[in-house]
């Protein structure tokens, strides 16, 4: 994997901001469609245009990206599969906030966070971004379908929370095809992410107690009587 040069630097510490506003306008847009439906048609539209926007920054920043690696196209795909991910499926955009935050923590050339607070943090991130994503998406296709269950955001919000926690209540399920995909990328995301938090936190107990380990009780301590 080539390191990155001193020009592709420059533009990820010149695109952070706009990555992140472009993010969150992404989100922001795409939920005021889902949520108000009922909304007037100009408002509407205006939405769709600032989705549109962002969408065109993120497309704008991969172009670039490519063009300052060097690589051909297969070869910068497969080491830039996050970024082609979150161009293709609009689900995912969202998560561009993660990168853009590890980025961030990295600006001294140092974490401030340990290794284990960093996994912690961000999978925490990725889960509320990625659940509430989701139950956006499943709303949008499931409200209205014939046999739906998942009538509200509520409803959504719920339904999101048991497939990333892996519980599956069964009570709100999809019923359409593109809500079922959604379900499967968000269980796959959800294993994932809950093994990441789990290990994570058993190898911080592990340290914590073999450090208690070899301090040993006082009366064992060198020089003790």
């Amino acid at each position: 994997m080539n390191e990155p040069t001193d020009r592709q630097r420059r533009w990820d510490r010149r695109m952070e901001t706009p990555l992140a506003i472009a993010s969150l306008v992404y989100l922001a847009g795409y939920a005021v469609q889902v949520l108000a439906p009922g909304l007037d048609p100009v408002w509407r539209d205006l939405c769709l245009a600032m989705t549109l926007a962002a969408w065109a920054v993120f497309a704008f920043d991969y172009g670039v990206r490519f063009r300052l690696s060097g690589l051909g196209p297969l070869r910068f795909v497969r080491t830039h599969l996050l970024g082609t991910v979150i161009l293709v499926l609009p689900l995912l955009r969202p998560l561009q906030m993660v990168r853009i935050y590890e980025q961030i923590q990295r600006r001294q050339d140092k974490p401030r966070l340990t290794l284990y607070a960093r996994v912690m943090a961000y999978s925490s991130l990725t889960v509320a971004l990625l659940g509430f994503a989701g139950a956006l998406a499943v709303l949008q296709h499931e409200r209205g379908a014939p046999g739906a269950t998942i009538h509200t955001f509520g409803d959504s919000l719920w339904w999101a929370s048991e497939t990333l926690t892996t519980v599956g209540y069964g009570d709100v399920t999809p019923v359409t095809p593109v809500g079922r995909v959604i379900a499967v990328g968000m269980m796959a995301c959800g294993v994932a992410l809950l093994g990441a938090v789990t290990g994570s936190f058993s190898s911080w107990l592990i340290q914590s107690f073999t450090r208690e380990d070899e301090k040993g009780p006082p009366g064992n301590s060198p020089g003790a009587p």
